[in-house]
């Protein structure tokens, strides 16, 4: 037997109140009268049979009840709210929005937009750079750009390329060592650590790839940490040590000649970059054009990555 579920404004009454732990500003977040907005809370107390609030003086508590109830309420709000979003978001044909990490987005994203912007100008393209992971149920964004192990719930990932971590130093920095790093080299320069590769399972962090080379008197402890690879790739860049950097995001950097590959070794780690978004959203003209173009922008970054790597291992 289905339950009869209380009137919807009464439920919204008591999402904003219980949110704000006011009856005055959730009124006013509503646009409503206190006095309403108290009758409504009422009308769903009476519904319930059950006191939902204490009132005091100047201020409001929930109860037993209204602890159990709030939670469901403000999701089932949120959704509601992500739903009406989403579905206005297909209307909006021309604007797209790309979430993505912000060292991806300033490395390899941001570099390249303009080419996407001369394909396909009628796309109003926004980059939305953090390494929050999205709610595409409430948040405004559109398509994911993800590094991991591709599987995410509810979603359609697609593979775009993998990565490859090695250590990267300046060709000035690096001259100054006589153009080579020994042992003894590596005991004295500055160690720069990007914290993103710390989750990748392999050899990629300093002291994995110091002990798999066989490289001992080194303090892996020591030495300025990035949370974000771009920010130890620019270290890097400037001469201030060496880091273990993310191949993919320092492409740009080697091909300028502003980053060089000292040791021939090189890391795989497991995961990936991935394509990512609802599979309902793959039927939308924007998100077909990105999809289509980000593809073929990420073919030609594994050739150059491979080609790289291939390199590597030849010598």
């Amino acid at each position: 037997m289905a339950y009869r579920l209380p009137p919807l404004n009464s439920l919204r009454a008591f999402e904003a109140a219980a949110r704000l732990m006011s009856f005055q500003k959730a009124a006013s977040e509503l646009f409503v009268t206190p006095s309403a907005l108290s009758y409504q809370i009422r009308q769903l107390e009476d519904h319930l049979q059950m006191q939902l609030f204490e009132r005091h003086n100047r201020a409001v508590s929930l109860t037993t009840a209204g602890e159990r109830l709030y939670p469901g309420t403000h999701e089932g709000f949120e959704r509601l709210q992500g739903a009406v979003r989403s579905v206005a978001r297909t209307v909006q044909s021309n604007v797209l929005v790309v979430s993505s990490g912000p060292a991806f987005a300033a490395k390899w994203l941001a570099p390249r937009v303009y080419r996407f912007v001369d394909e396909y100008p009628e796309i109003e393209l926004r980059i939305a750079a953090s390494l929050k992971l999205v709610d595409f149920n409430v948040d405004e964004v559109d398509v994911g750009l993800r590094f991991g192990g591709g599987v995410y719930d509810d979603l359609v990932s697609e593979p775009l390329f993998d990565e490859a971590v090695l250590p990267l130093i300046s060709p000035d920095l690096l001259e100054r060592y006589g153009g080579k790093l020994d042992e003894a080299a590596m005991q004295s320069i500055t160690l720069l650590h990007d914290d993103s590769v710390s989750f990748m399972k392999g050899h990629a962090n300093w002291a994995q790839w110091l002990e798999r080379e066989n490289i001992a008197g080194v303090d892996t402890e020591k030495g300025p940490r990035f949370n974000h690879a771009d920010h130890g790739l620019d270290a890097a860049v400037d001469g201030a040590g060496i880091v273990m950097g993310r191949l993919s995001l320092a492409m740009r950097d080697i091909r300028s000649g502003r980053l060089v590959a000292p040791f021939d070794s090189y890391v795989i780690p497991e995961g990936g970059f991935f394509f990512v978004a609802p599979e309902q959203a793959f039927e939308l003209p924007r998100i077909k054009a990105f999809r289509s173009w980000i593809k073929a922008q990420a073919e030609e970054e594994a050739v150059e990555i491979e080609a790289f790597l291939a390199d590597k291992r030849s010598r």
